[in-house]
């Protein structure tokens, strides 16, 4: 059996400074530049499923997460960028998705990316993951009045659907935080 501190403060993966340390020191612009668009198309597409396969999109659209991950892990303007990018893809591509993928999706992989950076450690990531995805749903939910979670929640002021939705932000995270480790390491031992 793992012990509890061993497995949530543990620092997550090194190859998440060996993929930022070699991103930093290519020499070619171009390159990084086609990178991040690369990862910004791919998270667009991913979410746009949802509107273009309704029923499956939706198993799919979550998928957009890891790109936004992976491209703050080489760089936060990279990230950024990709965020933005996105934003932008899916303004032509899917309007419909426009309005939660910058509140969720991409904004879970900004801070989860942006925390297995610079914090490195399991836990943190996880916490910083689920507050940027519980804030982000909490925005839509009570500030744009925008049914992210169903006609069943109400979007009136309420304790316990905030304590649901971090609950729920908290596992979620989690889930991404160990999907994109796993992803990280297979990246990083194909370009090394």
């Amino acid at each position: 059996m793992i012990p509890v501190k061993s497995y949530w403060l543990k620092p997550v993966c090194e190859e998440v400074s060996l993929i930022h340390t070699r991103y930093g020191t290519a020499q070619v612009t171009t390159r990084k530049m086609i990178i991040v668009a690369f990862l910004a198309t791919l998270s667009a597409i991913f979410q746009s499923m949802g509107g273009f396969l309704p029923g499956v999109g939706y198993l799919i659209s979550p998928l957009a997460t890891p790109p936004i991950v992976l491209s703050t892990v080489l760089s936060v303007g990279s990230g950024l960028t990709a965020y933005f990018l996105a934003i932008l893809l899916l303004f032509f591509i899917q309007p419909s998705e426009l309005i939660v993928f910058p509140f969720t999706t991409g904004l879970l992989g900004l801070g989860i990316g942006s925390s297995l950076l610079y914090l490195k450690i399991r836990l943190s990531a996880m916490l910083v993951g689920s507050f940027s995805l519980w804030a982000g749903i909490l925005l839509l939910l009570y500030v744009f009045r925008f049914p992210v979670l169903g006609p069943a929640v109400s979007s009136t002021f309420n304790l316990s659907t905030i304590a649901i939705v971090y609950v729920f932000s908290l596992f979620y995270s989690w889930l991404w935080v160990e999907i994109s480790r796993y992803f990280i390491q297979k990246i990083s031992k194909v370009i090394t």
